[in-house]
């Protein structure tokens, strides 16, 4: 009796069958949308926090053209006095509007070592961070405080499905009321001195306006903001550090100058969304070079760098051209 050897159906082939290649890039292209949706999540979320920064940058280097090195001490200054409020169980947002008003009160300070004093505004805001490290201490009572058990602003975030959602709309409505602020300040007539002060000191005080008043009051506002952002990233990163204020100023400086490069910024309004749209980028580039491999203690460096080329680039460009007309091309 022959034997028929057994052939199975077609259908219980098909998993024996190779599976096609497909299948692989299907899976890498899913982990890199995962990887970029990531990228974007931290650098938005992080770019709206440090936004805050890069608008009370506008104000003094931008509006009263200003060089005002008090940021790296009143950003660190927000974070010290929300920290300490929240430690001595008040609530999150009385340490907030405390953060608030004590920088400005040392964007104040900064501007009447200048014009009462008439100390340089370089010097004096050289002065006014190294003061407020010591005070920044003080208030801590110690180098770093942690948050991670008390209730802070965030703490409600922590129970919602869409955290980080969350967070960034938080974020974005606190960044763009301050740039609406801003936008509404400096068209009054208060705002419109200020800005003829940066512009022309001389010719805005020939006009009957105290050019020094104008000074401190912009120096102020400019610290409250730089404050402000100070003591939402302090409890949004669960601790207040002595030394999370480093390099700060540059940071800002590079926000800025990222955003109107790219926007071309001629208005106050565009000038303050370019700051918030350049805060977002300069963290997207920051993360995506963690991402590929730059050490965490290269980021000032990285920072400066990137600095150097925003500003000398224009210089070296126009310089090009001048030796080319010279050249008579």
């Amino acid at each position: 009796m022959e034997v028929k050897k057994y052939d199975p159906p077609s259908s219980t082939l098909i998993p024996q069958l190779p599976r096609p290649e497909t299948t692989n890039v299907e899976s890498q292209a899913l982990f890199i949308m995962e990887i970029l949706s990531g990228i974007f999540q931290i650098s938005l979320e992080q770019g709206l926090a440090y936004s805050l920064v890069a608008l009370g940058i506008v104000i003094s280097f931008r509006i009263l053209a200003f060089p005002d090195l008090t940021v790296d001490g009143s950003f660190v200054l927000g974070g010290a006095v929300v920290a300490r409020m929240i430690a001595l169980g008040y609530p999150p947002l009385t340490g907030v509007i405390l953060a608030i008003l004590i920088g400005f009160a040392a964007g104040c300070a900064t501007g009447l070592l200048n014009t009462r004093l008439k100390i340089n505004s370089l010097l004096a805001g050289i002065l006014m961070m190294t003061i407020l490290y010591s005070v920044n201490l003080r208030v801590m009572g110690r180098s770093n405080t942690p948050l991670l058990n008390y209730v802070t602003v965030f703490t409600p975030f922590e129970q919602m499905e869409m955290r980080w959602l969350s967070i960034v709309l938080f974020f974005g409505v606190i960044v763009f009321a301050g740039k609406f602020l801003i936008d509404l300040f400096l068209h009054t007539q208060i705002g419109l001195a200020m800005r003829a002060t940066g512009d022309n000191e001389q010719m805005i005080r020939t006009l009957g306006v105290n050019t020094e008043n104008m000074t401190v009051l912009g120096l102020g506002i400019s610290n409250a903001f730089v404050a402000l952002s100070g003591a939402l990233v302090a409890q949004h990163q669960g601790f207040a550090d002595i030394g999370m204020g480093i390099g700060m100023i540059v940071a800002g400086l590079a926000a800025i100058i990222i955003g109107e490069t790219l926007l071309k910024a001629k208005s106050v309004g565009m000038m303050t969304f370019a700051a918030v749209m350049g805060s977002f980028i300069y963290r997207l580039i920051i993360t995506i070079g963690l991402w590929l491999g730059l050490a965490p203690t290269d980021l000032k460096m990285a920072t400066g760098a990137m600095v150097i080329l925003a500003l000398g680039f224009p210089a070296l460009k126009k310089g090009k051209e001048e030796r080319i007309h010279l050249r008579g091309i």
